[in-house]
């Protein structure tokens, strides 16, 4: 039996999803399937429009076997730290193979891509040049891959897929790697079928419209309908403004404190904030997940010396927990299901992030961080 691993924010669960699962089943039709998914807020420096006991239901009604949390402080970083989180748990699961939607499907170029990354010290070099040129990283990343290989990648899936398999080869996992073709673009803003992105579905519900065909008919009694991030800018704006000092908050570098400080004053939205203090040098999603840190107090201390001493588990069905069973004695951390103090500094620092998250639903999380027990599907 393959066991099967998935990375998936499901922000919301959309069609696209069920159709990756269903694909899953084709390929491996005796398999066990372990999703990890984030809490509150996402890779892009979004807030989940479904929360993570919900998304766990969702998924365990979709053929998925095992669902587990991936910390908030792995969750809302960079693609690399988003993959290192996300990969050193499901290793410790013992998934054989991940599988992961990509634009491409073109696992022979994203595997030159990863080799020139880890192993060709020009790459390196070419980044640094540009860097000092004030371009922003993702772009140097891509003009050093054109300039070494004659091509490279800028769309979102197969970047997160390079980071998947580049965490894979530096770790020596024995995972295998496995893409299979979204029908769907990331920045897509047309509907060509009833498989959209899910950025597009969350334009929509802001937008009021209907959404009922493009998501499973049990998701739309889960959704926030009525949360974005602009939910949050009264925080957001409260907290930039009695913090002193924003450089001690994660991700914020020199110089773009001192720009959030100065914008903050006569901005009355969180997209406002953003466009005024953008330069070349920072893309959309870092300033998204800086300003994600600074609303959650999330600091560059709290980061210090992190490393992942749990796996939470969030819910399963009969296979997710047999496998469990069976490989509860080689796993070397604990297995917890709900959260308590002093256990972990970073459960911590997720019952911090979801204090947050839940002041303007009103969803009771908090209680349910500790009350809660895994859902169980039978």
């Amino acid at each position: 039996m393959n066991i099967i691993g998935i990375i998936g924010e499901y922000n919301p669960i959309h069609l696209g999803h069920i159709y990756q699962i269903n694909k899953i089943k084709e390929q491996f039709p005796n398999s066990l399937i372990i999703l990890i998914t984030n809490s509150c807020f996402t890779q892009r420096g979004n807030i989940s429009i479904i929360n993570k006991w919900d998304k766990t239901t969702i998924s365990l009604n979709n053929q998925i076997d095992l669902v587990v949390e991936l910390p908030f402080v792995y969750a809302t970083q960079s693609a690399d730290i988003f993959a290192k989180g996300a990969l050193y748990i499901l290793n410790k699961l013992k998934i054989d193979t991940l599988v992961f939607g990509t634009e491409s499907n073109d696992l022979n170029k994203i595997n030159k891509i990863v080799d020139t990354q880890l192993y060709n010290k020009k790459y390196e070099k070419i980044i640094k040049e540009n860097l000092k040129k004030g371009i922003n990283y993702p772009t140097a990343a891509s003009n050093a891959l054109k300039t070494i290989l004659g091509y490279t990648t800028n769309e979102p899936n197969n970047l997160l897929a390079i980071s998947y398999i580049k965490e894979i080869k530096r770790n020596n996992y024995n995972i295998n790697a496995v893409s299979i073709k979204r029908t769907n673009n990331y920045h897509a803003k047309e509907i060509k079928s009833n498989i959209i992105n899910a950025s597009l579905i969350r334009n929509m519900l802001n937008e009021k419209k209907d959404i009922s065909k493009y998501i499973p008919k049990q998701v739309a009694n889960h959704l926030y309908n009525n949360i974005n991030n602009e939910s949050y800018f009264p925080y957001l704006k409260y907290k930039i403004t009695e913090t002193s000092d924003l450089s001690i908050y994660q991700t914020i570098e020199e110089g773009i404190d001192n720009r959030i400080k100065k914008a903050i004053i006569s901005t009355n939205s969180w997209e406002e904030l953003i466009k005024k203090v953008k330069t070349k040098r920072y893309t959309y999603n870092k300033i998204n997940r800086m300003l994600i840190h600074i609303l959650t107090g999330f600091t560059k201390e709290d980061a210090k010396n992190i490393e992942i001493n749990y796996i939470r588990v969030l819910g399963f069905n009969s296979k997710g927990r047999k496998h469990l069973n069976n490989i509860k004695k080689e796993l070397d951390l604990p297995i917890i299901t709900n959260y308590k103090p002093n256990l972990s500094k970073l459960l911590d620092i997720e019952l911090k992030a979801i204090s947050i998250y839940d002041l303007p639903i009103n969803d009771n999380l908090i209680e349910k961080e500790y009350k809660n027990n895994p859902i169980i599907k039978k």
